[in-house]
């Protein structure tokens, strides 16, 4: 976790993140000004940043919206005021339509980005400044704190090449707060065969089985938002167990990079789950970000004991033999 503090100043009419981060300076840089390397961690779990305007010179713009689960959408912009690399930048972030134009009942703040050496690496500080306490306040109201700490979370794994960072680990999981955890698999494969592995379900029925001894026996694929899917599996001749499946609603499709889905047993109530998808693609291998949003810590424990990961990674290994076929 990269986030050392986030700590507001209300007197002062700051908010201020420090993270540590383990890149050389320019690497760091690099990051910052990339808009398709910003997109990787700019917003939190569940709402990833598209950046559509990218131009970074002094009183340039640049203009990205975040993307929730269910369709939702936050867009922001940011004015550059001033450009030192790799050493920094400000800009004044404000809230924006789709037009572009600020939102009225909204605050806008100057931010201000700062990259020292460190022992370590860098040294990033964020300082933003408010115009009245009740603008600071209604920031942090609306999440600042929590979704800022959850976003620069997944910036080590954009410090680092992508094969140094997952190649050979395997599938991990990491807890991204008490109801929501994150998995993720390097597949040495191009980003278009993973998605169409997880949307053929002919292609699905190969590797889709977890541990060995089960298939796949039903297999309904949801292409677009507001489709359902069904898939299903059962022991094969010898191999114990008893037949299972999952079910759900696509809530959005984006091909090839994101999909989200319900989930729940077939032929109950729930619990139901959120499963957030994405793909991203570098130097011909693809990480596999799963995020899973469980209605309470209890379910995702009790979910979590039935070795799912291990069966996943199971799968994972055989997509991976799938796609560099």
């Amino acid at each position: 976790m990269p986030v050392t503090a986030v700590t507001t100043d209300p007197e002062n009419l700051t908010m201020t993140v420090v993270a540590d981060l383990a890149a050389p300076v320019e690497r760091v840089w690099s990051v910052y000004s990339d808009p398709r390397q910003l997109e990787r961690f700019w917003g939190p779990p569940n709402w990833p940043a598209t950046f559509t305007a990218f131009d970074l010179t002094v009183g340039g713009r640049a203009k990205y919206t975040m993307n929730g689960p269910r369709g939702e959408r936050s867009s922001g912009s940011w004015e550059f005021l001033a450009i030192d690399a790799p050493r920094g930048f400000e800009v004044i972030d404000s809230f924006v339509g789709d037009d572009g134009a600020p939102l009225d009942g909204f605050p806008s703040m100057r931010m201000t980005f700062a990259f020292d050496p460190s022992a370590d690496g860098t040294r990033m500080t964020n300082v933003s400044y408010f115009d009245s306490a009740e603008a600071l306040e209604q920031v942090v109201a609306m999440g600042a704190i929590e979704g800022t700490t959850m976003a620069m979370s997944q910036l080590d794994a954009v410090l680092q090449d992508l094969r140094e960072y997952a190649q050979g680990k395997g599938t991990r999981l990491e807890m991204v707060d008490e109801t929501r955890v994150r998995i993720t698999r390097l597949v040495d494969g191009p980003q278009d065969l993973v998605w169409r592995a997880h949307h053929d379900p002919e292609l699905m029925k190969r590797w889709l089985l977890g541990p060995d001894g089960w298939e796949m026996t039903e297999c309904v694929v949801a292409l677009a938002a507001g489709e359902k899917y069904r898939n299903s599996w059962a022991p094969v001749g010898d191999t114990p167990g008893q037949g299972f499946g999952f079910e759900g609603e696509a809530l959005l499709v984006d091909a090839p990079r994101r999909a989200v889905t319900t989930e729940r047993m077939q032929g109950t109530e729930g619990p139901t789950t959120l499963n957030d998808l994405s793909l991203y693609e570098e130097d011909g291998a693809t990480l596999i970000t799963l995020v899973i949003a469980y209605p309470d810590a209890a379910t995702r424990d009790m979910i979590l004991a039935t070795g799912m990961i291990d069966g996943m990674e199971s799968s994972y290994a055989r997509l991976e033999d799938l796609v560099l076929v």
